[in-house]
């Protein structure tokens, strides 16, 4: 039997055009102009990597501005994730996602348009702010426009989406660097948004929902202290990470111990304006539902194996063999190709299989990864990247059963109400982990180039990558055995005509 969330069964759910109960039959198009936007913000994460040495040469652009491009947006995008979940909650999903929309598309030609390292840096913060109002609205109005298998569908196209940007980034901006020379061809790589942006916006006011508890909140409400004191924490925590290359001895590490400081005097705030009626920036009785807290866990420990791969073969591939940036996207296509297949497949799954499958696709990655390994010593020279394909492909695989179904798992017992909240803190995981495992391999790579060379620096970045999907593999089944322990299955996918396997709410 499924456990329904504290708040019982959610008002807004499938909320029609006006307001009536029932699925809005524009939903499907509503949920195009959320991926198109959502592959964007997270397209810009990688695709500006393979870009680095045409802003160098284009802007005369200093190593460590160089490092503000990449770490100020990721900084940016992870800081406003869960406040702008929180204030989609409270002021309307549509006009936060608007808002945010409209300013990463004009940031997006601030960039493009930079005469100087300083003007790009600060372009690039304001498009990762812009990325943070965005991304939480996207999985909030999917749980708010879809239930049932249709919402696993619909994450599995998410998911989708989340495996394709991150993957064909390389590929994307090496064709346009390629296109556009490699003097001003890193300009190409933020103008490609404009168009997509201007027709979002215009399709975002057709066809995106109301949030029917949405309405005219004050600042108060808004839990701006707890708001403060999560982006402290959450900065502090990731500064040491993302400038790990920069920041040079050992005490920048000083600065995660303040980070847990900020993140318990977070808590300790929230859990007061609950006592008081304080409507909280994050409800941590969400921690309490099992599916969440630990679908939040597995998702940053992946994601510190999954973006780190990207990151230390486009390294391997573009310095040590001296591939172009177009053959280095190229090379990692065939990930790219296998996740977004196999997305779609599990978002379809996930209703009938629950979290087996997120296990089974994370075993598959583990497999996939160590056959990378094994590709790298057995084909020297500019062929890896052939022989790289067909490990990369049962990788992308099995990451496509993760992204998407863990994503529908995750948030399966949230209420609506919290949706953005919710999905705000899901994707500040993401963020973490991204930042963790980037900082994490390429300590041990870097350290590796200078010693033994390209391939067994990245012979050791690998290994590092896979404990991370490992440790998320290990998450996953300690979920699946405590399911068949108790007993329990419940229904993971928000109301799904068939049980799945999944998690219960602690002590229910």
């Amino acid at each position: 039997m499924a456990h329904q969330p504290a708040n019982g069964p959610d008002p807004e759910a499938q909320r029609g055009p006006g307001g009536d109960t029932g699925p809005d039959p524009r939903r499907w198009k509503a949920l195009a102009v959320c991926l198109v936007a959502g592959f964007m913000t997270l397209l810009d994460i990688s695709i500006v990597n393979v870009a680095l040495p045409s802003i160098r040469q284009g802007l005369h652009t200093p190593t460590s501005d160089l490092q503000w491009v990449l770490s100020g947006y990721a900084l940016a995008f992870g800081l406003f994730l869960i406040p702008s979940g929180r204030l989609g909650d409270a002021r309307g999903r549509r006009r936060v996602f608007m808002i945010g929309l409209t300013f990463f598309t004009l940031s997006s030609a601030a960039c493009g348009l930079a005469q100087s390292s300083e003007w790009l840096v600060i372009a690039r913060l304001v498009q990762g702010v812009s990325g943070g109002l965005i991304s939480p609205q996207v999985s909030a109005l999917i749980q708010q426009m879809f239930s049932g298998r249709e919402r696993g569908r619909a994450f599995g196209m998410f998911g989708t989406v989340v495996g394709l940007s991150m993957a064909v980034g390389p590929l994307l901006g090496g064709l346009l660097i390629e296109a556009g020379g490699d003097r001003d061809g890193w300009r190409w790589v933020f103008f490609v948004n404009l168009p997509l942006g201007v027709v979002c916006l215009i399709l975002a006011k057709r066809l995106l929902p109301d949030t029917p508890s949405a309405g005219h909140v004050g600042v108060r409400a808004l839990d701006p202290l707890g708001v403060l004191l999560l982006g402290a924490g959450v900065l502090t925590l990731l500064l040491p990470f993302v400038q790990e290359q920069e920041w040079h001895g050992n005490t920048k590490w000083l600065l995660i111990l303040l980070s847990a400081a900020l993140l318990a005097a977070f808590v300790g705030w929230e859990r007061r304006c609950i006592r008081t009626g304080v409507q909280p920036v994050m409800d941590l009785a969400l921690f309490t539902f099992r599916s969440f807290w630990l679908g939040c866990l597995l998702v940053l420990m992946y994601f510190a194996g999954f973006t780190s791969i990207f990151f230390i073969t486009t390294l391997y591939l573009q310095s040590g063999l001296h591939y172009s940036a177009l053959l280095a996207g190229v090379a990692i296509t065939p990930f790219a190709l296998g996740s977004g297949f196999a997305a779609t497949i599990g978002g379809r799954l996930v209703g009938r299989f629950g979290r087996p499958l997120v296990a089974v696709g994370l075993i598959m990655v583990v497999v996939g990864l160590a056959g990378t390994v094994v590709a790298v010593h057995q084909v020297s020279g500019r062929g890896v990247g052939w022989a790289m394909a067909a490990p990369l492909l049962l990788a992308g695989l099995g990451s496509g059963l993760v992204i998407a179904p863990n994503q529908t798992l995750t948030l399966s017992q949230v209420p609506v109400s919290q949706a953005g909240s919710a999905g705000g803190a899901l994707q500040t995981g993401q963020r973490v982990g991204s930042s963790i495992g980037i900082a994490a391999v390429g300590s041990v790579f870097f350290a590796q180039v200078s010693r033994e060379g390209w391939r067994a620096a990245y012979d050791h970045g690998l290994v590092v990558s896979v404990a991370f999907v490992l440790a998320a593999l290990i998450v996953a089944l300690s979920d699946v055995v405590a399911d068949r322990r108790t007993g329990k299955r419940d229904t993971r996918t928000g109301g799904a005509d068939e049980g799945t396997s999944g998690s219960n709410r602690e002590g229910s």
